[in-house]
């Protein structure tokens, strides 16, 4: 890998990071490719190409598995949960948690209770993973990328 691709990935990383800070908060794309030192555009191909989907789908993940988290762990109304974790219409975070996770916010909260594992294996199990033919590990399907193993990506 050159000293170029090294640099930009670590950039890239910077602003997943920001995002991951932030994720309650707006996308503002502009401010998150200021922290990568590079343009929109550019940010967003590039983003994708290292860590295969978009900012605005990390972002909305990111935002499902906190909610997941809440879920399961507090009492609090779903409408709640979904304007603490970023989303500004229950309508969408419902579409968005059933397109990921493969089921409603509510039916989550009833089929998953509070968790007592290391915190270790409780990410591992709840990561989301897409809803379209998705398996737990083990099984066939892809699962969703957070650390840049896309398949198929390529250095830029």
């Amino acid at each position: 890998m050159s000293r170029e691709a090294e640099d930009l990935n670590r950039r890239l990383l910077r602003a997943r990071d920001a995002m991951d800070r932030a994720y309650a908060e707006p996308l503002d794309v502009r401010a998150v490719a200021a922290v990568a030192y590079v343009s929109e555009a550019h940010f967003i191909r590039t983003f994708r190409a290292v860590f295969g989907e978009t900012p605005h789908r990390y972002l909305q993940r990111r935002r499902v598995e906190r909610s997941m988290f809440l879920l399961r762990e507090t009492e609090r109304s779903v409408t709640d949960i979904c304007l603490d974790v970023g989303f500004t219409s229950l309508g969408t975070f419902s579409r968005t948690f059933r397109e990921i996770v493969g089921e409603t916010p509510s039916g989550y909260r009833m089929g998953h209770e509070p968790m007592a594992a290391p915190h270790c294996f409780q990410k591992a199990t709840t990561r989301p993973m897409v809803a379209a033919g998705a398996k737990r590990p083990g099984g066939s399907a892809t699962r969703s990328s957070s650390f840049g193993e896309a398949p198929g990506a390529a250095a830029p």
